[in-house]
């Protein structure tokens, strides 16, 4: 039976996480009862705010699987600073998230992310091997590219010259800095390599849109192949943010999980009834 908007309000708290650094992480737990929980990770410059991810949570929500979407640190109300690259540092975040909801007794069923977010989930399966469902939605491959759009196209030049370089928005407002330190984390972020350490038994979705202006729907196909146990799906016409796709990217998304979770439980019923037979042995 749906639950009432009231009711489903109710069961949405605010759940506070201190990661490695000692910074405070803040995130949206969609509180449905269920043991098992799926995370739900923004993109570069993003939060837990933004549509894909508040639709994602809300679609798991309603379907009876709770969901925690959260801002990693130095973005939307989390603590710290922002910094440009800091994939694997947001990857330890995603860590600290992880072990949190463990020690509250929680399965984590699957991890989302979105844009910078779908690198993160890749590269935290890659190291931790702990969550065998992976949603890689617009994640970039090729991360030496699509600096120039954001940075300008003489960005090398003027990084050398001043040791820096502070990007501004289209009103002329401070938006980051990006140092040689944090360029340097970026393009020594390897998704190729992470990609061929993910192990076979993580299953990995990649879904990516025909219209993507801001990482171009390429990038999706060399995921397919690199990563082991993967399956790729391409939402013709939709944009980076799925801005008039967001049924279809929800339903693309959800499919995949159930998909995943009865293969899954499949797996467990037949280690038990094994388990049984050499028990009875």
């Amino acid at each position: 039976m749906t639950r009432s908007l009231a009711d489903r309000a109710v069961q949405q708290r605010r759940v506070v996480i201190e990661n490695n650094h000692g910074e405070k992480l803040s995130g949206i737990l969609h509180e449905t009862g269920s043991k098992q929980l799926v995370i739900v990770c923004h993109g570069f410059q993003s939060s837990k705010e933004r549509i894909p991810m508040v639709n994602l949570a809300a679609a798991l929500e309603k379907e009876g699987t709770s969901a925690f979407r959260f801002d990693f640190a130095g973005n939307g109300e989390s603590e710290g600073l922002f910094q440009y690259g800091n994939y694997r540092r947001e990857a330890e975040d995603l860590r600290a998230v992880v072990q949190y909801f463990r020690g509250e007794n929680r399965e984590i069923s699957a991890v989302i992310g979105h844009s910078k977010g779908g690198n993160v989930v890749l590269l935290y399966a890659s190291k931790y091997n702990d969550v065998h469902t992976v949603v890689n939605i617009s994640g970039r491959f090729n991360l030496e590219k699509g600096m120039e759009g954001r940075l300008g196209k003489d960005f090398l030049l003027r990084l050398q010259q001043h040791g820096y370089i502070d990007v501004f928005n289209r009103k002329g407002k401070f938006e980051y800095r990006v140092t040689e330190e944090s360029l340097k984390d970026r393009l020594t972020t390897d998704t190729r390599a992470a990609c061929l350490l993910i192990q076979q038994e993580c299953r990995v979705l990649t879904v990516h849109g025909s219209m993507d202006k801001i990482v171009p729907v390429e990038d999706a196909l060399e995921f397919a192949k690199f990563i082991p146990n993967h399956k790729l799906h391409i939402i013709k016409g939709a944009d980076h943010e799925y801005t008039s796709h967001q049924g279809e990217l929800t339903s693309v998304v959800l499919d995949f999980l159930r998909e995943s979770f009865n293969a899954e439980n499949d797996m467990s019923k037949l280690l038990l009834k094994d388990h049984s037979f050499r028990s009875r042995l």
